[in-house]
């Protein structure tokens, strides 16, 4: 066994044992990135959650890919005060449009 399983919990079902493990640094990334904004401060946070030097970590960060915005969502409540409504509304990113030159090029194919 490793030395993560100290702990034994006895349950109707027998003895178990609860096994700890530290996060990744990916998990401790995302979960700064879900808190803060700023890199500089989410590099603090997850090298604090890690035990890690800052540098190490914030070089980490800037070599991930930059998070998707998701589209903006709009929550409207209408309906009497008794019983409302919930009408949520998002907006779709619109297409990418392609430059004439391009567009020609495709179309000859």
């Amino acid at each position: 066994m490793s030395k993560n399983n100290k702990e034994t919990w006895n349950t109707k079902y027998g003895k178990r044992r609860v096994r700890e493990e530290k996060p990744t640094l990916a998990e401790a990334i995302e979960a700064a990135k879900g808190f803060i904004e700023d890199l500089d401060q989410q590099a603090e946070f997850a090298a604090s959650l890690m035990g890690l030097p800052v540098d190490h970590v914030r070089a980490e960060i800037q070599k991930m890919a930059p998070a998707r915005k998701e589209p903006n969502k709009s929550v409207v409540f209408t309906g009497s005060s008794t019983a409302p409504r919930t009408i949520v509304v998002e907006r779709k990113p619109a297409r990418r449009v392609i430059p004439a030159a391009n567009r020609a090029a495709l179309l000859n194919q």
